[in-house]
């Protein structure tokens, strides 16, 4: 049986979807050397609205470039995690922004506050997106560092390299501590102005 591995990264519209799912696609496809699709849609606000962008892998030609049992979900707000958490599958890997959350799917999930790091340790929320694709990065072991720096900067405006590759270098961070402490079925989550909350 073909190996197929799909990817779902959600949000609003603003926070960089589309871009993310290009430079994953790219890393995927033209470093590691694997077939690749990569889809978007929006929602009807362009900016705010729902917004996904999808990237499926496989180690031959790929016949539905869509991702419709995501082995991994990006959700980088509420909305996106609700929406989307059950079409994982099994077993599957959920990542959320932590910084936007207030409470978690009851899966087991990774909470890594990417805005909140692209805010407090770059100083350019902007730059969210570009420490999510570096969690992806140290998360899933079909795309290396090397591949991703590759595609990124293939992508990126000029004059913007430091910045993203501190974010790419922030993202994988994260995620490694994320990882040592293991997925949680309900983490904490600092909301604006509701204080701390869990799950519920």
């Amino acid at each position: 049986m073909a190996f197929r591995y799909e990817i779902r990264l959600g949000g609003s519209g603003g926070q960089g979807l589309i871009l993310m799912g290009i430079i994953l696609a790219e890393a995927v496809g033209l470093y590691e050397g694997r077939y690749v699709a990569q889809t978007q849609s929006y929602g009807p606000e362009a900016r705010g609205g729902s917004s996904k962008s999808e990237v499926v892998i496989s180690d031959e030609e790929i016949d539905y470039p869509k991702a419709e049992h995501p082995d991994l979900l990006l959700a980088m707000n509420q909305k996106s995690c609700d929406d989307f958490f059950a079409d994982v599958v099994p077993g599957g890997l959920v990542v959320v922004d932590s910084t936007f959350l207030s409470h978690l799917p009851p899966v087991s999930a990774f909470g890594i506050p990417f805005t909140r790091i692209a805010r407090e340790k770059l100083n350019k929320e902007v730059a969210a997106n570009i420490v999510a694709l570096g969690a992806l990065t140290q998360i899933t072991p079909l795309v290396s560092p090397q591949a991703m720096r590759m595609a990124l900067l293939n992508r990126i405006p000029a004059g913007t390299e430091k910045l993203n590759l501190a974010a790419l270098k922030a993202g994988i961070e994260a995620a490694r501590r994320a990882m040592e402490e293991g997925p949680s079925q309900a983490i904490p989550t600092e909301v604006p102005g509701k204080g701390l909350l869990g799950y519920h």
